[in-house]
């Protein structure tokens, strides 16, 4: 695409601002999402009774909408994010209360409500705007004590972990207040607190434990896979042997034939058997590069919201993305966590297309106003 620098037209301006190769990282990998779906849904949609390409016609139906949003929020700027953050924190805390009365349980969990026919997780909308907030607070906090910006973020991870604890989604609650505590820690968190938070986390591990049967089983089947059903996490495993380097095949994979969840937490295992573990090695680089890129986009900023944010924002993106592939290789229990972009599901796609639109919005060209002084005392120049 050929587009004129001498262009002032807003599209001119966000193209010439924007990180396209970021954008075009993360738009490869909505588009292996929707190849994958191929190779994994289908037998899932047919052991339920449906038409062969249900679960693939939906993900495409989501991928659509998750590109605009994606594109469409990068054009904001960073007050319109924060407003778009407390939206979505708002109106997503409202939606996981309201899910506990009059959501539909799934799995031995209540996380989804029903609206207009869609399942909507609103857990998975909450924590984009939940990570924004966060750093506004934060950042706020450190300039303006008198706000007590960090005592609220304290306040808002414990009303958010509460309402996942209740679900219960401890997957989803551990990926929360491990970003949490990396913005905290990035905004300054003094040792006291470090070390308290990681006294509290091996609390809350060993409470769990001790007092939820389901947390205790996923635990004992991981640290002693003969003592339990591990037929997921093994048949997962042994797509890698089976597809080698290069795979079987386009079609040719059978892992997805007996996995329960092949097209959303195993979709990676359908990749290694179907496409080998070159293709796993690049998906792996696309997550690794779009990381990094975000990182290093972070390091550079000069902003303490802007800096905060993106970093929690790419933080969350990677975090989940490791957790879904180490519970491929068996390197972590399951978490019933899907992989970002490529995992069927319309709810974590639309968050995470939510969540990365903000880091290409927060991580566009601006002018950086730190380097500029007045030069007697009328004319604005660059130092």
């Amino acid at each position: 695409m050929k587009v004129s620098r001498a262009d002032r037209s807003n599209f001119a301006h966000w193209w010439w601002t924007v990180d396209r190769y970021l954008l075009a990282a993360l738009l490869t990998l909505m588009i292996s999402g929707v190849v994958l779906s191929f190779a994994a849904s289908p037998p899932i949609a047919e052991r339920l009774r449906l038409d062969s390409y249900h679960f693939v016609f939906r993900h495409i139906m989501f991928a659509v909408p998750a590109v605009l949003l994606l594109i469409g929020i990068s054009f904001l700027n960073e007050r319109q994010v924060r407003r778009l953050a407390m939206l979505l924190l708002v109106g997503g805390l409202v939606m996981m209360a309201a899910t506990l009365l009059v959501g539909f349980e799934a799995k031995g969990a209540r996380r989804w409500i029903s609206i207009a026919g869609f399942s909507i997780q609103p857990s998975e909308f909450v924590k984009p705007g939940f990570v924004v907030i966060c750093a506004w607070l934060f950042s706020e906090g450190s300039k303006r004590p008198d706000i007590h910006g960090h005592a609220i973020a304290v306040g808002l991870l414990v009303l958010v972990c509460s309402l996942l604890i209740l679900q219960p989604d401890f997957g989803q609650t551990m990926l929360v207040a491990m970003v949490w505590c990396g913005i905290f820690f990035l905004a300054g968190m003094p040792w006291f607190f470090i070390i308290g938070l990681a006294l509290l986390s091996v609390a809350g591990i060993l409470t769990a434990y001790t007092m939820i049967p389901h947390v205790a089983g996923r635990i004992d089947r991981f640290l002693n896979p003969e003592g339990g059903d591990t037929f997921q996490v093994d048949t997962a495993l042994e797509s890698f042997t089976r597809g080698g380097w290069f795979g079987r095949g386009p079609g040719e994979g059978t892992v997805k034939n007996i996995l329960p969840d092949s097209h959303t937490d195993f979709i990676f295992a359908v990749a290694a058997e179907e496409y080998g573990i070159i293709i796993c090695l690049v998906l792996l680089a696309l997550f690794t590069f779009v990381v990094m890129r975000g990182f290093s986009h972070a390091l550079k900023e000069h902003d303490a919201f802007t800096r905060l944010a993106t970093s929690g924002l790419i933080a969350l993106f990677g975090v989940q993305s490791v957790i879904n592939m180490a519970v491929n290789l068996h390197l972590m229990p399951s978490k019933g966590m899907t992989l970002p972009f490529v995992s069927y599901g319309g709810s974590s796609m639309m968050a995470v297309a939510i969540g990365m639109g903000m880091v290409l919005a927060l991580t566009r060209k601006r002018l950086d106003t730190s380097r500029l002084v007045f030069h007697s005392g009328l004319e604005l120049r660059h130092a």
